[in-house]
This record gives structure tokens, C-alpha cells and sequence, in this order.
């Protein structure tokens, strides 16, 4: 079962958010029928979105995560809320690259690095904050920690991961955000990096029937670790519906839909984010139409 905790450790010194993602990542893999290569880079970022959607201030926020580095994955967005809804799509969700030089699946080489990562944080002001770092090396966790270390000065560990079983389905899924607070010894933090560096993958941990309990309470082991909230849900849920595209649709404008409708045929619009497809036949268009003129 899925499930995200926050936690922190040496008395406050150290910020953890956590989680297992494994049953959201398999649906949007399903979703969007993605090869292996293509399950690991999208859920990496989908695992992310959720960890950094935990961090969201107000319920009303939502938080946006891109990366494209020229690579053969034609870039990936993940779009998060405070409730644990997120939503993402892939651009080439059959991308399959040989195995790295790790004989692990390459996501690096499929996100490419000629490119930047960006996160864009809606609050409900007149425009969004958004801030980008290059794209270092398209690994999706590295590149996280970047940013949060050059953006927003937060020196930080991330560790986001997939594992892909032989008959494709997801294995195992899940990742977490560390970060050191200003006030935090460097000592503490080397102590934090030489654990990282010998604790297993998050996801051979996963797999191994490990909590995530069981995961921080490894790595925080003598450090004061406490977690206070256990039961936040994660879900790949699109909140995309028929009437958002009507509003779309009519957001184009009368002399647009006037063209759309003269040219007779049935409009299929789909949604990126969960492929599903809406169907406007020319009656359809003529009752948007009608109102598009009356308004």
C-alpha cells in the first residue's frame, strides 16, 4: 500500500518526507503504457511531484515539475496538490534504451542533459513562481537535490527510484527528500552522507516487504527520528472532465469554433495527462457555438 510520511531527526536538525509509491506509479505506467525505460523515468517524477507536493503550503496549491533534456523521453510534466492527487505524462512513453554501464534501466540517457529542470509553484497570485536549474545528470533525484541546493539554498539528499519486474509491472516504487536545517552541524551532515552512500536502493528495500518506517528508522537509526504524520494518500488521479474542455473549447473564440463547426467533422480532444479522449461532433460544437455567440 502506498504511503507518505513526514518525519524529522536530530531534534529537529533534520526535515524527512518519505514514501512508497509503488501502486500510483504501476497505474500511470498502465496508464500511459509505458516501456520500462519510460515506467522509470515517469514514476521517478511522479514519486517526486508527491514528495514536494507534501511540502505545499496552502490546499489550494499546486505545484508543477518539468524536465527535458533533449533526450529520447520528449520530456516529462507532473503536475501535484497538497491532497496527494498528482497527475504526469511522459512525451515518448515507448522510449527503451539499452541498459547503463550499471546494467540498470538508463533514465539519465532517456531524459538527456541538454536541458533544464523546472518547478512551477501556483499559490493563487497573479503569476507562479518558477525556478530551473540545468539539468546535471538526468538521474530526476541528483538533479532535485541540485535544485534545491542552488534555487533555494537547501542543501538536500533525494533519492527517487523504480523498479520494473520481468513481466513489466512495477515492483517496487518510492523515494525520499532529506534536508539539513541552517542551524544543522556539518558533522551531522557527513554522518547523513556516509549512511546514504551504504544504505541498500530505496526501491531493493521496498521490494524486500520494508516499510517505510522500516527504511527511515535504518537510516536514522540513534538519531532522535520521529514521525508525525503516517496516513497521507497518494493517487494518480487527472482532474480533467468534459466541462473543462467545453471551456476550453470556448476559449478559443467564435470564429474559431464558426470554422471548427463548418468543417463538419467530429473533434477528438485528449488529455495528455490520463489519455482520455472527448468526442465533439458537429452538433456539439453548434450548441458551444450558440454559446459562444450569446455570451
Amino acid at each position: 500500500m502506498d504511503k507518505l510520511v513526514r518525519a524529522t531527526a536530530n531534534n529537529g536538525d533534520i526535515r524527512i518526507i518519505a514514501a512508497i509509491t509503488t501502486e500510483m506509479v504501476e497505474k500511470a505506467s498502465k496508464i500511459h503504457n509505458c516501456s520500462p525505460t519510460a515506467s522509470a523515468a515517469l514514476g521517478r517524477m511522479l514519486t517526486a511531484g508527491s514528495l514536494m507536493g507534501a511540502m505545499l503550503k496552502s490546499e489550494n496549491d499546486s505545484l508543477t515539475l518539468q524536465i527535458d533534456g533533449g533526450g529520447d523521453a520528449k520530456g516529462i510534466t507532473v503536475t501535484t496538490h497538497s491532497d496527494g492527487n498528482i497527475k504526469g505524462y511522459i512525451g515518448n512513453p515507448n522510449v527503451d534504451l539499452p541498459l547503463n554501464a550499471k546494467g540498470k534501466l538508463d533514465v539519465g540517457g532517456a531524459i538527456g542533459k541538454n536541458g533544464y529542470l523546472k518547478i512551477i509553484r501556483d499559490m493563487g497570485l497573479k503569476d507562479p513562481y518558477v525556478g530551473q536549474t540545468p539539468i546535471c545528470t538526468g538521474e530526476i533525484g541528483d538533479d532535485l537535490a541540485y535544485y534545491f541546493t542552488v534555487s533555494e539554498q537547501t542543501p538536500s539528499a533525494v533519492a527517487v527510484g523504480v523498479l520494473v519486474d520481468k513481466d513489466l509491472s512495477i515492483k517496487a516504487a518510492g523515494g525520499f527528500i532529506i534536508q539539513m536545517m541552517p542551524d544543522a552541524s556539518e558533522f551531522l551532515a557527513d554522518i547523513l552522507t556516509y549512511r546514504l552512500q551504504e544504505i541498500p536502493p530505496i526501491t531493493t528495500m521496498i521490494s524486500q516487504g520494508k516499510s517505510i518506517e522500516d527504511i527511515l528508522n535504518t537510516l536514522f537509526d540513534d538519531m532522535n527520528l520521529k514521525i508525525y504524520e503516517e496516513n497521507t494518500e497518494i493517487n494518480f488521479k487527472c482532474d480533467c472532465s468534459r466541462e473543462r474542455v467545453e471551456k476550453v473549447l470556448l476559449s478559443i473564440g467564435e470564429k474559431d469554433l464558426q470554422e471548427i463547426y463548418d468543417d463538419g467533422k467530429t473533434e477528438e480532444i485528449h488529455c495528455h495527462f490520463c489519455n482520455t479522449k472527448y468526442e465533439f461532433t458537429k452538433d456539439d460544437i453548434g450548441k458551444l457555438l450558440k454559446e459562444a455567440k450569446s455570451s
